[in-house]
């Protein structure tokens, strides 16, 4: 008996130990995986808590006993109705009451719990505890602390929607393919038009929604993917089913883990306004280069610090004769093309540019590097203040006609400016007459004076008041000659380059009105002058001026010679600040048959001629910003208009 007593005491320990180990296993599993435990005597209403269970209300283990209404103050407010609601509901109802709730620890800290109680009609032994009756009068239950899972719960959730929004946002969906079987987002569905309720379409389902121009190279992309195993970027033309069309950019890559490929995972986007706005900068480039190849203006970025090349117009590339199907023209390619005698004068302006973070404007010749023509340009270039030093945009101008033109130009300069003179040469000869009694009289006025100061000289006693009178009248004389040939000199220099100044319009028509008085006289013409007062001044070359008014008038003279009449010049002020000069004869007038010809070269009336006078005219006065023309007079003869802008500022 004493050995049998012994044997169960040694039991009864071994077991006390395998217990007491148990359970506290069980207490560190419960601590690890943050679950506890609780009975709930129906009848005293009392509860009992694992230490974990403690632990997770944020209490001290067992640092007090535990009642209903201890645990229902640790329930979050909003909570407490709903949960012994749902719980009662569900022992009722024999089932198993499993709820989430949120709890308040004595910190203040909120945090989540899982509770799952047993039923209470059920007949799994160690489920409940019942009486005599059946009736359960305790129960068992576990909670856990899961307010971690919850929040990672809660910020995939956030997460997911983001990347929802995200994709919605951007026109981007995604889709997975392990070869086989393909997901696709719910952003994908909406971009092809697509329900998702109906599952993703199968290949042939899917190309029916391709544009038919398309269908063959994404069928091919699809067959390339699944066969080979290779990525895919292609972008293709949906005609979705309300009838729109969208341009959509499919995105394909290889997932590969440890070297074995697992299928792929893309993207599909919708790319509509991009692809339209590209194709409108290709139609704006295409503009461009074709406006700049017509106007033969190339643009250009560059550094001219580091010598790179940013932006090359395809015109710029011609217009220095390389080829835009070749390799990236090197920055020194362009500068070596430039004349070695116009490079050094380019690399100044730059640098003085460069030093100065200014835009520059030069013109320099170049040597094409296809065929060796020489061509003159222009360049403009502009630099941002805010950039880097020697960062430049700019153009660049091929000027080769218009410097031609310019030498042309100059060559029909030069070749007016003989035929101007041969012109008043011609002048000269027709007032000769005139010209000679401009110089005779005074001349002979001068030698009566000097007859009359040796007379006075050889009286007795000399009287030489009177002959330094005549003296005087001698120099008088001789002065007026003197100015009448200086002032014939400057007329019919040759070779005198034009010099504006501001010029008094009035006195030029004095002086050549009393040019002209002795030959109006001789034909028995009349000339009178009809000048505003405030009349401007203008800004001319002179002595042009004045052959202007010596065609005019001498044709004038010239109309009226047979029979006289009046010759009349006046002047007004028109719009826009214009000066209007008017020369009236009352002469022949202006045949009807030469009306649209009489400022032509070469055109002319009178029987010896040269037919330059009205258009050297025209010339000149064009030139000057001006106009001339001619019209009919309502009784006889005809009148000649010219206008010039007015030197309002220099009035006389």
């Amino acid at each position: 008996m004493a050995m049998a007593d012994e044997h169960v005491q040694k039991t009864l320990e071994e077991l006390s130990r395998n217990l007491q180990e148990s359970k506290t296993r069980l207490e560190e599993a419960q601590r690890v995986a943050h679950v506890g435990h609780w009975e709930w005597d129906l009848a005293t209403d009392v509860i009992v808590w694992s230490d974990e269970t403690y632990r997770i209300f944020g209490l001290s283990p067992q640092e007090r006993p535990m009642d209903l209404a201890t645990v229902q103050s640790l329930v979050h407010p909003e909570d407490r109705e709903v949960l012994y609601g749902g719980v009662d509901e569900d022992l009722v109802a024999g089932i198993r009451p499993d709820a989430e709730f949120r709890i308040v620890r004595p910190n203040g800290e909120v945090r989540t719990v899982h509770a799952l109680t047993s039923k209470r009609w059920s007949f799994v032994p160690g489920d409940a505890k019942r009486d005599a009756t059946g009736r359960p009068y305790k129960l068992f239950g576990t909670v856990q602390d899961i307010t971690d899972r919850k929040r990672a719960e809660e910020t995939l959730q956030l997460t997911q929607a983001h990347f929802r929004e995200g994709q919605r946002l951007a026109r981007m969906g995604s889709w997975t393919s392990d070869g086989t079987k393909c997901q696709w987002s719910d952003e994908l569905f909406q971009i092809y038009g697509l329900d998702p309720k109906k599952g993703v379409p199968s290949t042939e389902e899917f190309l029916t929604i391709i544009h038919a121009q398309d269908q063959s190279s994404m069928a091919e992309a699809i067959r390339l993917m699944l066969e080979e195993e290779r990525g895919c970027d292609v972008t293709t033309r949906v005609m979705r089913p309300e009838g729109k069309m969208r341009y959509v950019r499919c995105v394909g890559m290889r997932v590969v883990e440890q070297g074995v490929f697992k299928g792929f995972l893309g993207t599909g986007m919708d790319v509509t306004e991009q692809e339209l706005l590209t194709q409108e900068l290709r139609r704006e480039r295409a503009y461009l280069n074709e406006a700049q190849g017509l106007a033969h203006i190339g643009s250009f970025a560059c550094n001219f610090v580091t010598g790179q090349n940013f932006h090359l117009s395809d015109e710029t590339i011609r217009m220095h004769g390389f080829e835009l199907s070749g390799p990236q023209v090197p920055f020194e390619d362009f500068f070596a093309t430039i004349q070695p005698e116009d490079l050094q004068g380019v690399k100044d302006a730059l640098e003085k540019a460069i030093r100065t973070r200014t835009d520059y404007d030069i013109e320099y010749r170049i040597c094409r590097a296809d065929n060796g023509n020489i061509r003159f340009f222009r360049s403009l270039g502009h630099h941002n203040p805010a950039g880097e030093i020697g960062d430049y945009v700019g153009t660049t101008i091929d000027i080769t006609e218009r410097k031609r033109a310019e030498q042309e130009h100059e060559k029909l300069r030069r070749l007016e400016g003989e035929l101007a003179h041969i012109n008043r040469l011609n002048m000269m000869g027709e007032l000769a007459a005139a010209l000679a009694h401009e110089i005779k009289q005074p001349i002979a006025a001068a030698i009566t004076s000097a007859s009359a100061c040796v007379r006075w000289l050889e009286r007795n006693p000399p009287d030489l008041a009177r002959a330094r009178a005549a003296a005087a009248r001698i120099e008088q004389d001789g002065n007026r000659a003197a100015e009448v040939i200086n002032r014939l000199r400057s007329f019919y220099k040759k070779g005198s380059p034009p010099k504006r100044e501001v010029v008094d319009i009035k006195e030029i028509i004095r002086e050549m009105s009393d040019l002209f008085r002795t030959e109006a006289i001789r034909y028995s013409v009349r000339i009178r002058s009809e000048l505003q007062e405030d009349t401007p001044n203008v800004l001319a070359d002179r002595v042009q001026l004045q052959q202007v008014f010596m065609n005019l008038m001498l044709n004038a003279i010239e109309a009226m010679r047979d029979g006289g009449g009046e010759l009349r010049i006046a002047s007004r002020t028109a719009p826009e600040n214009q000066l209007t000069i008017s020369i009236s004869d009352t002469g022949v007038g202006i045949p009807t048959e030469s009306a649209e010809q009489i400022f032509d070269a070469f055109h002319t009336t009178k029987t010896q001629g040269t037919g330059m006078g009205l258009a050297i005219t025209r010339s000149i006065v064009e030139a000057h910003g001006g106009r001339v023309w001619a019209t009919p007079n309502l009784g006889p003869g005809a009148t000649f208009c010219f206008s010039l802008p007015a030197k309002a500022e220099a009035r006389a």
